[in-house]
């Protein structure tokens, strides 16, 4: 254990007290996808710092390894995630194919490319093929939403949102639709549950709109919001934090103990915040989708580093919302 302790990062280290041992994944329940950095937003929290003028984008070729893959695994669900998925010209093709092969799939939505003019068939895509949504909407407040993603940003999104209740999303037990809380600041989440009924109350009474569930995340120190606390001299603060409020009740429901990344050049990562840091699965297994090998991948020790304190903060932080 001494020998461990001194040779990994603090946040292994704090798992190893917990655990006894590193991280090792479990299954491949979930791929995610990311099928490129493209998006008609740059939002300040954005930890993959996405935006109107990235041009990574996930190609045909790659996609179909993945197809290959996901029914070889009969993993359970396909998350897209960006990005904003939707700008990438074969996102329509890849989730009718997956969809036809009996896939459940999620797309994660900004909502306002929803709007974007070359977008107009995309909800009905997402309809026809029972995809589940999940939509950024980091407060229920039109000026906390647009201080962070940018003026129009607010009333952009309840438009989306509208147009989504009007296809049957959040009404419809086949069409999932869910929002996503991320704070406004350097400070965690609150409880989900009741900001789950904040949000439901203040949404129906200020629009009339509605959705299935609220998801919080934690900001993670990294991509544009890392740079937002070094220049308001909080990112020391912050990431002491974060590790301060580690809650051992979190660890055994990461989601990198669940799934895989897929990056747009195919290769392979634990989650997405270690996409964003380039932080690759760990080198003793397959790099690439195109190498893909499910008994090495599968029981794979976790690459893990200080980011990582995020997920386990106060009640958790995943893909899928709180953990405790």
């Amino acid at each position: 254990m001494s020998t461990n302790l001194a040779t990994s990062n603090a946040f292994e280290n704090q798992v190893l007290v917990q655990l006894g041992q590193p991280l090792y994944n479990h299954s491949l329940d979930i791929i995610q996808v990311n099928v490129g950095l493209k998006c008609n937003q740059s939002c300040e929290h954005c930890h993959v710092s996405s935006s109107p003028s990235r041009k990574e984008m996930m190609d045909w070729s790659v996609m179909k390894k993945i197809i290959q893959v996901a029914k070889d695994v009969k993993c359970r669900l396909i998350d897209i995630t960006g990005g904003a998925p939707e700008l990438n010209p074969n996102l329509s093709k890849f989730i009718k194919i997956l969809a036809s092969q009996g896939q459940m799939i999620q797309v994660r939505t900004n909502l306002t490319v929803l709007l974007e003019p070359e977008q107009s068939t995309m909800i009905d895509v997402f309809c026809e093929n029972k995809v589940k949504l999940v939509a950024s909407l980091p407060c229920y407040l039109e000026e906390n939403v647009d201080k962070q993603r940018g003026a129009g940003v607010y009333q952009a999104s309840i438009k989306a949102i509208k147009l989504l209740n009007l296809a049957g999303y959040g009404t419809n037990p086949d069409l999932t639709l869910d929002l996503v809380y991320n704070p406004l600041g350097a400070f965690l989440p609150p409880d989900q549950t009741k900001l789950e009924e904040a949000y439901k109350k203040e949404l129906w009474q200020r629009h009339q709109v509605t959705f299935n569930r609220l998801l919080t995340i934690t900001n993670m120190a990294i991509g544009r919001f890392s740079t937002d606390l070094r220049k308001q001299s909080k990112s020391d603060k912050y990431r002491s934090m974060l590790s301060d409020s580690f809650n051992s009740g979190t660890v055994d429901k990461l989601m990198c103990l669940y799934q895989i990344e897929v990056d747009w050049d195919g290769n392979l990562y634990d989650c997405d915040f270690n996409l964003a840091l380039r932080m690759r699965v760990n080198p003793e297994v397959p790099q690439n989708i195109k190498d893909f090998d499910l008994s090495k991948l599968l029981g794979r020790k976790i690459a893990t580093a200080s980011h990582c304190f995020g997920c386990t903060a106060g009640s958790g932080s995943s893909c899928s919302g709180a953990l405790a």
